[in-house]
């Protein structure tokens, strides 16, 4: 998927899915650009090109810098794009 710059999980998805962080364990691979992912706990991790992501239920991803993120998701996203929760 592309993901642009400014994109974030609060902006576009929080309202559809109605909770406060994104609820889907995520495996992805970072082809460009770059995010920064924050978990609940505050956990902060900034993630680019070549990076391999391994996201818990509980966080919020958005793109940081002027350049599309394009993000290889193994998992995960397919159940975004049915809504359904983990």
């Amino acid at each position: 998927m592309t993901l642009e710059p400014g994109w974030s999980w609060i902006e576009y998805a929080k309202l559809q899915e109605k909770t406060d962080s994104c609820q889907v364990s995520h495996t992805s691979l970072i082809h460009s650009g770059r995010v920064r992912t924050v978990m609940d706990d505050e956990t902060v991790v900034v993630s680019g090109p070549g990076d391999v992501a391994i996201v818990p239920p509980g966080h919020n991803t958005l793109v940081v810098g002027d350049e599309p993120c394009i993000v290889i998701d193994f998992s995960g996203i397919e159940e975004c794009i049915r809504g359904r929760r983990s």
